[in-house]
């Protein structure tokens, strides 16, 4: 009997994911607990393991091509023809399964008064579509001819014809005018999820190169863009000194040098300011959530990661009750696991407030766009030395400039200064992070 390999939902938003590369191939055998292909969601890329055993007799979607949760990846036994059974409406590149047979779209076009054809495919070139869309158009009436594809390719997907159809772009009817007919593609494209289209689009000459959105780098594309437009920002700086810091970061490295312990880090010590100070000011660690404010009762510090496609903000949870010791050793088995492609989805969720440390980078200060649903952000630039006034005199200083951008619907000036007042604090007098 044929099982499924069906594309699994991989972190809480997830709607659809990638295929970046299969580890098996048709004819090999896969026991529970393989990790059978390499998954790009909207957070990472992630292993995806097998929940079946036996032989992989199809593959349905090849890499790079994206599928929806539920679609059908991979199909294990039976006689290799296909899926064997429907994958709860999701969409593959495959032929559909018998339920939904390859003419029923063709006759449920032929049901609907026809539309203009565009004239790009007036030489009978066919439209790329997945077979999923192909029936949800016979549903909606909307003409295929008209609609942007996002799939690879400009593969029309699901998704395309249900935005075309909420923005009016379907089959124009027989009497329709031509005006009427301009005027739904416009709306059309108005509805589509991604802002691409209404963006100024640069001029591209054939030596310039052109990259390929990954699933990670739109969603952090769509949510920055998100976060700017729907969140009234406001920023508050601080500079504090950070020799009192490094000086006891030296001494407690020196002493683990001796004894093989742990080493820390100076982001470290910020990550346990940051959460401490949340405790001394609890009205920061907070959520907007339409009529009502959400106030969580313990800390989940995401800590901004950089990776080759992006960023990503895996979670300390419960970061409250946590030692300097746990926060270092877990900060450093996220951030390996981070660039290795191997966190799992639940280490992204519950994130409260998140860390964001250029400093090695050499960054001085900068302002961070607040992730939601959290209201607050913390920028961290580098420890530099400078010239500072000192009981009247200019004496050489080590200082650090802190940032925090905050969502004003949850957070007022008044507060989010006495956070940043309790941070710079702690960097101040480190000792008290200690207790």
């Amino acid at each position: 009997m044929a099982t499924n390999i069906e594309m699994p939902k991989l972190s809480d938003t997830m709607t659809e994911g990638t295929l970046v590369k299969w580890h098996k191939q048709v004819g090999d055998e896969i026991e529970i607990g393989d990790v059978i292909a390499e998954v790009e969601t909207d957070k990472a890329t992630m292993e995806m393991e097998a929940f079946d055993e036996g032989t992989i007799t199809s593959i349905e979607i090849q890499e790079g091509e994206k599928a929806p949760i539920g679609a059908v990846l991979a199909v294990l036994d039976g006689d290799g023809s296909g899926p064997a059974a429907a994958s709860g409406g999701g969409e593959t590149s495959s032929e559909p399964e018998p339920e939904v047979k390859e003419e029923a779209p063709d006759k449920a076009e032929e049901a609907k008064p026809a539309a203009t054809p565009a004239p790009a495919r007036a030489d009978g070139e066919r439209i790329k579509s997945s077979p999923l869309a192909r029936k949800v158009a016979g549903e909606l009436g909307v003409d295929l001819a008209g609609v942007q594809g996002s799939g690879p390719g400009g593969r029309i997907v699901r998704d395309d014809v249900e935005a075309a159809a909420k923005g009016g772009a379907k089959k124009a009817s027989g009497d329709a005018t031509a005006a009427a007919g301009l005027a739904a593609a416009a709306k059309s494209k108005s509805a589509s999820p991604a802002p691409a289209p209404q963006a100024v689009q640069p001029v591209v000459k054939d030596e310039d190169e052109t990259i390929e959105l990954t699933s990670m780098r739109r969603i952090i594309a769509d949510r920055l863009l998100l976060s700017k437009q729907t969140i009234p920002h406001f920023y508050l700086h601080a500079e504090v000194d950070a020799a009192p810091l490094m000086k006891l970061r030296k001494e407690i490295n020196a002493q683990a040098e001796q004894t093989h312990g742990n080493k820390y880090s100076v982001n470290d010590f910020i990550l346990k300011a940051a959460i401490n100070a949340a405790q001394t000011v609890p009205a920061v660690n907070a959520s907007f959530a339409g009529d009502s404010i959400v106030r969580f009762a313990s800390v989940g510090m995401s800590v901004a990661i950089a990776v080759e496609d992006g960023l990503v903000t895996p979670v300390i949870k419960g970061a409250e009750t946590k030692s300097l010791l746990q926060i270092s050793k877990e900060v450093k088995d996220l951030a390996v696991r981070a660039r290795d492609k191997k966190l799992k989805p639940n280490e992204f969720d519950g994130g409260t407030i998140t860390v964001s440390n250029l400093g090695a980078w050499g960054v001085e200060s900068f302002d961070a766009i607040v992730n939601p649903p959290q209201a607050l952000i913390v920028s961290v630039g580098g420890a530099i030395e400078k010239p500072v006034v000192k009981d009247g005199q200019i004496v050489p200083g080590l200082r650090m400039n802190l940032g925090i951008s905050c969502d004003h619907r949850v957070v007022d000036g008044a507060v989010a200064a006495e956070f940043l007042a309790a941070m710079k604090k702690l960097i101040e007098q480190p000792a008290l992070m200690l207790i």
